[in-house]
């Protein structure tokens, strides 16, 4: 067995039994939601602790990474986001060729040895193990023969289509925000310190910050959107530029925020940036000043539509 994951579980010290889900968990989406809060119903109703095991990156780093999977929230953010909805102990596990390896009966073995597993509540395409081998019906029976229970939650729906993080960035990578939104139930946000840039918004007269995301950061599609901006639990207005800036021919992706009636420093400062709703697509005009002309229709729109997402004391509430 790989030490690091020993390591790592040893950590948990649970005081009690526990009942124990699996998986990565990315965008805590309205999915996830449903499953943790059967996870914790049943762990309160058999006096356990509710336990989540998870990533911190995605297996497909590992297993894939040509075709690795964009990430559509960081590691803290999803640790934050679980244990704010009471769940007792998260576990986030590194993705090692070693944990990959394991069959299902070692992963599981572990987890009754290390945290005294009584049970586990997976979701409806769950398995684990090497090459998947632990589908539900074989977690189903290793759990008659060791001595835990097993519970399947079944999918949530969104207009008939079926919840899920793949479908979640398929909406985002079409700029759909309606639907990432709704399928995460709350929005979709990009976090990351304001870097240096090159000024261009501030010659433009509307002066912008330049987030510096991870590498595996999931993007919405080219384009300019309305957003809500947190920094130091300040809530603001915002525009957010989302691509390549077509007017000045560059070609790197960037994502680019004006705050509205903000007009302090912001550099390295952290930001996160709520996207709220499609405004255009990101386009070449002829020059800076008809940029300049959309630009003030862009932040007129904002103004109009966003306005019951800021508050009067301008603190976040969330």
């Amino acid at each position: 067995m790989s030490i690091l994951i020993e390591h790592e579980l040893s950590r948990a010290t649970p005081a009690k039994n526990t009942i124990v889900s699996v998986g990565v968990f990315d965008g805590i989406h309205m999915g996830h939601q449903t499953l943790v809060r059967r996870l914790t119903e049943q762990a309160h109703e058999r006096d356990s602790l509710s336990t989540i095991i998870t990533f911190k990156q995605h297996p497909s780093i590992l297993l894939a990474p040509s075709k690795t999977t964009p990430a559509l929230i960081s590691l803290e953010e999803r640790l934050r986001l679980l244990k704010s909805m009471s769940v007792d102990i998260v576990i986030p596990l590194t993705f090692s060729p070693e944990l990959a390896a394991l069959g299902a009966q070692s992963f599981v073995s572990i987890l009754q040895q290390h945290l005294n597993m009584q049970g586990m509540i997976l979701g409806w395409d769950f398995a684990l193990g090497h090459h998947r081998e632990g589908s539900l019906e074989t977690l189903r029976e290793l759990g008659q023969r060791l001595g835990f229970s097993t519970e399947v939650v079944q999918p949530v729906r969104y207009h008939d289509k079926i919840v899920s993080s793949t479908a979640i960035r398929q909406a985002l990578s079409a700029g759909d925000i309606s639907t990432v939104n709704a399928m995460l139930a709350r929005p979709f946000s990009l976090e990351g310190v304001v870097v240096g840039g090159d000024k261009r918004g501030t010659t433009l007269g509307y002066p912008t910050a330049n987030l510096s995301l991870y590498p595996q950061q999931a993007l919405p599609a080219d384009g300019v959107y309305a957003a809500v901006a947190v920094i130091d639990r300040q809530v603001y207005q915002a525009v957010a530029f989302i691509g390549t800036r077509p007017t000045f021919d560059e070609v790197s992706r960037i994502a680019e925020i004006h705050l509205l009636d903000f007009s302090d420093n912001l550099y390295n400062h952290n930001l996160k940036v709520n996207i709220v709703e499609w405004l255009r697509e990101a386009k070449k005009f002829p020059g800076a000043q008809a940029l300049q002309a959309q630009i003030a229709l862009d932040i007129a729109y904002v103004r109009q539509k966003l306005s019951a997402h800021c508050c009067c004391d301008n603190h976040e509430k969330s």
